[in-house]
């Protein structure tokens, strides 16, 4: 294949791939997967693949490609691919609106007034262009990790903890944020997610704790809810010995780690889910979930679109709907609302391929009908699945937003 060609072949992938971004396509079924990952990676990754593209056009120009037609129209088709991928990236610039928009909607335009001096010097306006450059580097100066606290006594790591705790103290400990991971309830590990949220806590004064789960189809529904519990339960009893306060206890978490997160905050000890430690205060003060499964039964009938449900009867129910209702119900987050639900700020991304924002929109309209605290929703545009697993405009958007988020219920509850 001829120089030109190649050339031709990358700038059609190219273009794919921003149209990918571009566009919210649906019921494609099997090809969701490939779907998502084109779409995810290139619109999350925009002025990376800008650069790229500009790269290697330079290099097969010097190379003489445009001295045939399939090198200049290759060419040509780079040039709407690099204006499509600037639209992604101005349309990721947007999301900055839409998050702190809809926490003054829901808190009042004045909510951080509540939040004290010294707290809100550390909040967070505007996502530093130098994290999304670097989208992978996750460390930051005075966050230190400790790694593999046993918290309970699953096989094969499953009950594992890390913490990551600002090096310097603070007398009366810190705020805890517990991040659940994600995966489908059947992959993922604690190291792999919500690592841009957690850094960005800790290094203000936050403890963060992620970790691992029974996972399907070894685990079976309610198993990994009773993990997450005994997390909870963990870190009541023992976060004091790493500097932390569990007087506010906040929880957090994308896709399946959106389902636990919130289920785990509207079942406060609720027996069905602490079989051994039914005493144990699993309560929540704050929750903030991404792109999460809040209807298993589908009462919205879309599930079975995003082929969910027969993933959910397949692997982690391990029965119909119809053979074991009461046990579906149970696990879905959208049967659980209540009055005393703690604050809720739902994030979901427009464009996710994955769980669609439907999902999250009922979730949240039956929450607000019944709860006494206020639910925050932010549907930010453009947004696929996984959106604020590493550095990325939108990402780091969401990252401020839930800080101010969570330091606003932690004032409110501090002055309570």
């Amino acid at each position: 294949m001829s120089l030109a060609n190649i050339y031709f072949s990358i700038s059609l992938l190219s273009l794919l791939g921003t149209l990918t971004a571009i566009f919210r396509i649906r019921r494609i079924y099997y090809f969701s997967p490939f779907y998502f990952l084109s779409a995810w990676l290139t619109g999350e990754l925009a002025l990376h693949h800008i650069v790229w593209q500009l790269i290697a056009s330079a290099g097969f120009v010097a190379a003489g490609v445009l001295a045939v037609e399939q090198g200049q129209w290759a060419l040509e088709i780079f040039v709407i691919s690099w204006l499509g991928l600037l639209y992604v990236q101005y349309q990721a610039m947007g999301s900055r609106k839409t998050l702190f928009s809809a926490l003054g909607t829901t808190l009042g335009m004045d909510y951080r007034n509540i939040i004290d001096a010294d707290r809100q010097a550390l909040l967070r306006d505007k996502a530093p262009m130098a994290e999304s450059l670097r989208p992978f580097h996750m460390r930051r100066p005075g966050v230190k990790r400790i790694a593999d606290i046993a918290y309970g006594d699953a096989e094969k790591r499953r009950n594992l903890l890390d913490i990551y705790q600002p090096e310097e103290s603070r007398e009366g400990g810190f705020p805890v944020l517990l991040q659940v991971h994600g995966g489908g309830w059947m992959i993922g590990e604690k190291e792999q997610q919500g690592l841009p949220l957690m850094y960005h806590m800790a290094q203000r004064g936050w403890i963060c704790i992620a970790i691992n789960y029974r996972l399907s189809p070894a685990a079976t529904f309610p198993d990994h809810i009773i993990d997450v519990k005994k997390a909870i339960a963990w870190i009541r009893e023992h976060i004091a010995e790493y500097g932390g306060n569990s007087d506010f206890l906040a929880i957090t978490g994308g896709s399946a780690g959106g389902h636990l997160s919130s289920l785990a905050a509207l079942t406060p000890n609720k027996p069905e889910f602490q079989p051994g430690f039914e005493r144990a205060d699993t309560s929540i003060d704050a929750a903030v979930p991404f792109y999460g499964v809040y209807d298993l039964v589908d009462r919205h009938n879309i599930l079975k679109s995003m082929n969910i449900k027969a993933l959910c009867a397949k692997y982690m129910f391990k029965c119909s709907l119809e053979d074991k209702p009461e046990l579906w119900d149970m696990m879905c987050s959208e049967s659980n609302v209540n009055v005393d639900a703690p604050p809720f700020f739902v994030i979901q991304g427009t464009h996710d391929s994955l769980v669609w924002e439907e999902t999250a929109s009922g979730f949240v309209d039956a929450l607000r009908e019944v709860s006494a605290n206020p639910v925050a929703y932010a549907q930010v545009v453009g947004g696929q699945h996984a959106f604020d697993i590493f550095h990325c405009v939108r990402a780091d958007n969401a990252v401020n937003a839930s800080a101010d988020f969570l330091e606003w219920c932690y004032a409110k509850k501090s002055r309570a």
